[in-house]
């Protein structure tokens, strides 16, 4: 993801024990719920609330909901690009392919916070020539390899985006629940896959 600063406090670095981590990995679950809904939907004091910290624990790691959202969008993208690696499964001794519907969940996740992140990137100031447009078009491209990588073709990865966008518009304008369409996406990569092996 590319630099920018921020006129905000400075955050404080991802904690390394591990009851802490998973605490901070909690606070960014539950503002996924929040983020889904835009920028003023994520209130820190509800987030704290619904992940059981304390309001005081929030505030160390993210000062404001714009550095809360920003840190989960780069979680997110940082859960992709992991997953779409081929040597994700270097630690068990094989090279294993990427999870399609893994790597194609997180990009519907990404896409259903994405005007929250475009809020927050819109009141940030930014490096020279790193502006919200050109990010979100390398967020895109990373995404298309990540989801051809998964699945090894480039035509059934275009229409799974395709797949995930119409989705996208269809919980946002709901019509579908966000469980019914993780459970289309799951079959269209289950149908998608299979005709591919049919081939």
């Amino acid at each position: 993801m590319p630099d920018f600063h921020s006129e905000l406090p400075p955050m404080a670095p991802p904690p390394t024990l591990p009851r802490q981590r998973l605490r901070y990995l909690r606070i960014l679950d539950v503002a996924a719920g929040f983020a889904r809904k835009g920028l003023d939907s994520v209130v820190l004091s509800e987030v704290a609330a619904k992940a059981d910290v304390p309001l005081g624990t929030l505030y160390r790691y993210f000062p404001s909901a714009t550095q809360l959202v920003l840190a989960l969008y780069r979680k997110q993208l940082n859960d992709l690009l992991a997953g779409s690696s081929p040597t994700a499964g270097k630690a068990a001794g094989k090279v294993a392919a990427p999870d399609l519907v893994g790597v194609t969940m997180e990009i519907f996740h990404m896409r259903l916070m994405q005007p929250a992140v475009e809020q927050c990137l819109n009141r940030a100031v930014y490096v020279k020539d790193n502006d919200t447009t050109r990010l979100l078009r390398d967020i895109d491209a990373t995404a298309e390899k990540a989801v051809t990588a998964a699945c090894g073709d480039a035509a059934i990865a275009r229409v799974l985006l395709l797949t995930v966008t119409g989705l996208v518009q269809a919980v946002r304008c709901r019509r579908l629940s966000l469980f019914e369409a993780e459970e289309d996406l799951k079959k269209a990569c289950s149908l998608l896959q299979r005709a591919r092996q049919a081939a």
